[in-house]
């Protein structure tokens, strides 16, 4: 099970794809809060993140989960365009675990989803 924090049309269609391909469920939050309740409900293996998706709050939701003792150990990637390396900095010192550039995560899609069976 994962959880995808992402709104960006064109990387939900990329891991649906990836995901049906793989048989991987996943749940699409489009909120900070519809992402924590999926997380807490549903204790998903991986939480993918656009970092990039400001309405979501990624960091915001990454330190609220690190905060909850239940759910603080839960696994993350966050995707984020290559060029911003202030806001890769803060995505790592908020407990993301993986930080990788847009095109490095497509690449990385299915070896990521792997992690949610």
């Amino acid at each position: 099970m994962v959880v995808a924090v992402v709104n960006d049309l064109m990387f939900t269609s990329k891991i649906r794809s990836a995901a049906t391909q793989l048989g991987v469920t996943v749940t699409f939050a489009r909120s900070r809060d519809a992402a924590l309740a999926a997380i807490r409900d549903q204790r998903p293996s991986l939480v993918i993140l656009d970092l990039n998706d400001s309405a979501a709050d990624p960091l915001g939701l990454v330190a609220a989960v690190r905060r909850d003792s239940a759910i603080q150990d839960t696994p993350t990637v966050g995707f984020v365009s290559h060029v911003q390396a202030e806001l890769v900095d803060a995505a790592r010192a908020a407990g993301i675990g993986d930080v990788m550039a847009r095109s490095a995560f497509t690449q990385r899609l299915p070896e990521l989803l792997e992690r949610g069976r």
